[in-house]
């Protein structure tokens, strides 16, 4: 059971181009913005699209793939787990974010 916890999978679009950051000693990251979509029925039965963004960030190979070959609009699919950090913004003011740190990479259609 251990290797179902702390588990999250998305398939879902790239809302813009990822973001690379090269750090020391050649080291990759990359952050990018995935969006899915969901529909539902309210209760006057008519049909509602719902889209959820989430922050994904990527470290080493997987970064280097995610450079090479992802831009936005591309399809994939992500396997990894998620993580709360906290920061301080330029303003001094102490801000929490949730990502999911992506581990395994699918890309999808054309």
């Amino acid at each position: 059971m251990n290797t179902l916890r702390n588990k999250v999978q998305l398939i879902g679009n790239l809302g813009n181009d990822p973001e690379i950051v090269n750090l020391e000693k050649g080291k990759k990251l990359a952050k990018l913005s995935i969006a899915t979509n969901d529909s539902y029925k309210n209760t006057n039965g008519e049909i509602v699209k719902d889209t959820q963004w989430h922050n994904v960030v990527a470290w080493g190979k997987t970064a280097e793939i995610i450079e090479k070959y992802l831009i936005k609009g591309k399809e994939v699919a992500i396997e990894g787990k998620l993580q709360n950090r906290s920061y301080e913004d330029k303003d001094g003011i102490k801000r929490y974010i949730t990502e999911i740190v992506c581990n395994e990479l699918v890309m999808l259609g054309k």
